[in-house]
């Protein structure tokens, strides 16, 4: 006999699956499945899209949020600080002080001292540092001697720059708030 003869047990019984190879091993059909129901090109194609749907969302928020941080006039803002800085040391050389506090309802009120002649109102800018649409500019008009106040203000709760100065802009003194003001602030003139 031949290496290649069947013996019973190789031979396909009526009704079963498949035939057998040259090689003896018994080849089955499957029903193949469409490839949308096997989990696999969903695993591989779940990566990619997660990638695409992160970058569009990246790129909404680019163009939707404003960016408020870039200067287009970076050169001509260069400039100004300088100018700004002498009036800081005009602050310094006249020896203005001011102490700021709030009251209950939000109302701002600065003691203003120093031997220069006090301005018919003060000028308080009071600034978030990453978002201008929350900044917020007071003119307070005096009550006493030395002393102005503003109508009730509402700011929201935060850390915020404050630059205060005259109403001709001569001179300023700046500093950081935390709001609400808990306490009387003091702020006197930067020396560099």
């Amino acid at each position: 006999m031949n290496n290649k003869s069947k013996t019973q047990a190789d031979i396909p019984k009526r009704g079963a699956p498949g035939r057998i190879t040259d090689h003896g091993s018994r080849v089955t059909h499957h029903q193949q499945r469409p490839w949308f129901r096997e989990p696999w090109p969903w695993l591989l194609m779940a990566g990619p899209a997660a990638v695409f749907l992160a970058g569009s969302v990246t790129i909404w928020l680019a163009i939707a949020s404003n960016d408020g941080l870039v200067a287009d006039d970076y050169y001509k803002r260069g400039l100004a600080i300088n100018q700004e800085l002498g009036r800081d040391r005009l602050a310094a050389r006249l020896g203005i002080r001011a102490t700021v506090s709030q009251d209950r309802q939000g109302a701002l009120e600065v003691a203003l001292a120093g031997s220069a002649s006090l301005p018919p109102a003060l000028i308080v800018r009071i600034i978030h540092p990453t978002r201008a649409g929350d900044d917020r500019t007071l003119v307070l008009p005096p009550v006493a001697r030395g002393v102005y106040r503003s109508d009730t203000v509402t700011i929201p709760v935060g850390r915020r720059y404050v630059i205060l100065g005259d109403e001709a802009g001569s001179w300023r003194l700046t500093g950081v708030w935390t709001l609400p003001l808990l306490q009387p602030f003091e702020l006197a003139p930067r020396s560099d």
